[in-house]
């Protein structure tokens, strides 16, 4: 017995909304990595560069081949030291 045709206008609008999501959130990903590819297996020494490179150079995935840091990094450290002695 055949399926009438009508029948699958449905499916495939579920899928063509599934495809233009699944697209979207890709454009989105990449747009957010600065153009690159989403990172993987990312382990605390991963995340302690990732941090590094961020307040170098204001993005998360961003490199500087400056050898010599900018004004002010100095005092960006990232460790937060609490007052012992008031």
């Amino acid at each position: 017995m055949p399926v009438p045709f009508e029948t699958l206008i449905p499916y495939g609008i579920i899928i063509a909304m599934f495809g233009v999501s699944g697209a979207g959130m890709s454009k989105i990903r990449n747009w957010q990595n600065g153009g690159k590819r989403q990172r993987r297996g990312i382990d605390q020494w991963d995340r302690v560069l990732m941090d590094r490179d961020r307040r170098l150079t204001g993005d998360l995935r961003g490199q500087a081949n400056n050898p010599v840091a900018p004004a002010g990094y100095e005092l960006n450290n990232p460790w937060r030291l609490e007052k012992r002695i008031s």
